[in-house]
């Protein structure tokens, strides 16, 4: 539970770096703090994938991926 609330933070964060640089980047000549804000986004996407790869490998998030098909042959009537 502890790794899901850390994931939806990690999300946040993000969100909230990426419009704070938006707005430095609209208002100010100087782009030291949209690089600066722009830094931390990249910094916290690590470490939000770092958080999704470990909440997958102790299976506390479970991937769905595809649905599975059946190996087996069908068999199909032919005209």
């Amino acid at each position: 539970m502890l790794i899901k609330i850390l994931i939806i933070v990690a999300m946040l964060a993000i969100l909230f770096s990426l419009f704070r640089s938006l707005y430095f980047l609209a208002t100010e000549k100087d782009s030291k703090r949209t690089v600066k804000n722009l830094s931390w986004r990249i910094g916290l996407s690590i470490l939000l994938f770092v958080l999704l790869v470990i909440g997958a490998y102790t299976g506390v998030i479970e991937p769905h991926g595809l649905p599975k098909v059946n190996s087996e042959k069908v068999e199909t009537s032919e005209p």
